[in-house]
């Protein structure tokens, strides 16, 4: 339940701190003086949108916070708990929202600065405002299927029904995609099966291009690689007359010789053993080289042609050698993507006709949840009509099914389905005696759907989870012993839940177990709104003045005192 509202430099609010009680609290004040006005700031806390104009003139910010028991609100603690915002020490959940004069606005949830959309989803568990101009959308087919659906509370229903249409939708979508695209996909797929069938036939494999080039590199230079090689192997070994390690076997005889007489020799002659060393072992294998170098013409002539063509096809395809084999299997695979669309539109159309069939399945037991709720509210509201002084009042709730077979074309069934279902509902009612339904918006005045709205809001109350219910002046157009059962029932209403209605009829006013007086002084240059609770004294004033206007009579006083008494 709200326990407290704190109100800083917000329109014309200098400074307010409200503490709310259990039961019902009726809000009143003269006209002009901004008995909304805690309605307004506490609809900011919950995330409502806000202006500029909000801020008290000459003020930097305005500042918001309301506080919110949640001790007994499993699913307002289950929600925290899963945002990661439970106070430790409190089962309080205090919402806050600062506003600059600028516009920027900034929302808060137990002291950590949060996004507005969860001020938002945590207000719908904790607060229910009904508004003055509820009764301008019940003429709404929409707004009709909405009152019939929170009575009926088949949420599970409804999910099923919005999933399967949501699932036919898509696969509609994907499937006009593909049928539009046929044709350009068949001159694409002709492409890719010719590029394919050519780099079938070329077939070159994994890493061959290297191995191609390293090959060609070598056939291409193979005189000098011969020349080279034999040159090289008469000067290290094979020339009789002269050879280089001839003279290095020489040198390091000669040194190693020296060295047993001066040791400072030991390291250079250990160098030069080395080097005859590897030197011979160089020679070794740039002999078995020199051997072994195959140097084929013919094979020479079959390199040559595979590694050019593999240049011409890399460039072809405006790609690296390297990638041919990578960027042929992609080619492949697009085309399998391609040539297999034909079977995915026949798969998309099986997959439609039985995800309609699924969604006409769920569509009618959602419209047989909704006949069996709206039979049970036409009686309710029916019953609150007469006792809201329409005698002869009758209300019925026509729930008409739109035709969807399953067999028709796409096109056709587009147009009977929707993620709502498949139901047209149209509020009646009849006002007079032997006057036949007809459709509410034809038959009922402003005042007369204030008090249907006021009907329904009230039964719809106690299908409602939240444990605050907020009327803002929902009772306009209503008086007398309307007006008195109007108190009554929201009285009823706040034996469970809070409740708390801004209203203008004494005969509500009296009923609130807390009466809060809005009141609004100027000194000439700055006007300011406070808000009071009133004594009990003080409520036989203010029902008196509700009662009678300014001029307070002895008749007022003591109708008010019996007023506050029944």
């Amino acid at each position: 339940m709200l326990l407290q509202l704190n109100i800083q430099n917000f329109a014309i609010v200098r400074s307010l701190d409200i503490d709310w009680q259990s039961g019902m609290t009726t809000i009143t004040g003269e006209t002009g003086a901004g008995k909304s006005i805690a309605i307004d700031a506490l609809g900011l806390c919950l995330g409502d949108r806000a202006t500029t104009n909000v801020v008290r003139p000459n003020s930097k910010k305005a500042e918001l916070a309301a506080t919110f028991e949640t001790k007994k609100n499993i699913c307002a603690q289950q929600w925290l708990a899963q945002h990661d915002l439970l106070l430790e020490s409190s089962s309080e959940c205090i919402l806050r929202r600062v506003i600059s004069a600028e516009g920027r606005s900034k929302a808060y949830i137990n002291g950590s600065q949060v996004p507005l959309v969860q001020l938002k989803e945590i207000g719908q568990l904790l607060i229910n405002i009904h508004g003055q101009h509820d009764h301008q959308l019940i003429v709404k087919s929409s707004q009709q299927c909405k009152l019939v659906d929170e009575y009926a509370d088949h949420k599970p229903l409804m999910d099923e029904v919005k999933h399967y249409y949501q699932q036919w939708h898509k696969l509609n979508k994907e499937l006009t995609l593909l049928q539009q695209t046929k044709q350009q996909r068949e001159a694409q797929r002709q492409l890719l099966q010719y590029q394919v069938i050519e780099l079938d036939e070329f077939s070159l494999q994994e890493n061959e291009f290297q191995i191609l080039e390293s090959d060609y590199k070598r056939h291409t230079n193979a005189q000098d690689l011969l020349d080279t090689t034999l040159q090289s192997l008469q000067t290290l070994a094979e020339d009789e007359r002269y050879n280089v390690l001839d003279l290095l076997r020489q040198c390091s005889e000669s040194i190693s010789a020296l060295a047993k007489v001066d040791d400072r020799l030991n390291n250079v002659a250990s160098i030069l053993n080395d080097s005859y060393i590897q030197l011979e072992e160089a020679s070794v294998d740039l002999k078995h080289y020199y051997q072994e170098l195959d140097l084929d013409p013919q094979a020479y002539s079959l390199i040559e042609e595979r590694y050019s063509t593999a240049l011409q096809l890399a460039k072809k395809h405006s790609l690296s050698p390297e990638n041919l084999v990578s960027f042929h299997q992609e080619l492949k695979q697009e085309l399998t993507a391609i040539s297999n669309d034909d079977s995915r539109i026949n798969a998309i159309i099986d997959e439609i006709s039985k995800t309609q069939q699924y969604y006409h399945e769920s569509a009618i037991s959602l419209s047989s949840s909704r006949v069996k709720a709206a039979h049970a509210l036409s009686k309710l509201i029916t019953l609150s009509m007469q006792e809201l002084n329409m005698p002869h009042g009758q209300f019925s709730i026509a729930i008409a099914q739109k035709s969807n077979d399953i067999d028709n074309s796409a096109e056709n069934a587009l147009m009977n389905m929707s993620a709502n279902g498949l139901d047209k509902i149209d509020f009646q009612v009849s006002l007079n005696p032997g006057q036949s339904l007809e459709a509410m918006n034809k038959v009922a005045s402003g005042g007369e759907l204030s008090r249907i709205s006021l009907a329904m809001q009230v039964i719809l109350a106690d299908k409602v989870v939240t444990p605050t219910l907020i009327f803002d002046e929902v009772d306009v157009g209503i008086s007398g012993p309307t007006a008195a059962m109007v108190g009554k029932k929201l009285q009823q209403l706040a034996k469970n839940t809070q409740v708390i209605c801004v209203t203008h009829l004494p005969q509500v006013a009296c009923k609130g177990h807390q009466q809060l007086f809005v009141s609004k002084f100027t000194d000439g240059e700055h006007t300011e709104t406070k808000v009071t609770e009133l004594s009990e004294q003080s409520r036989i004033q203010e029902i008196a003045r509700l009662l009678a206007g300014d001029k307070i009579s002895e008749h007022s006083l003591a109708n008010a005192q019996e007023l506050l008494a029944s």
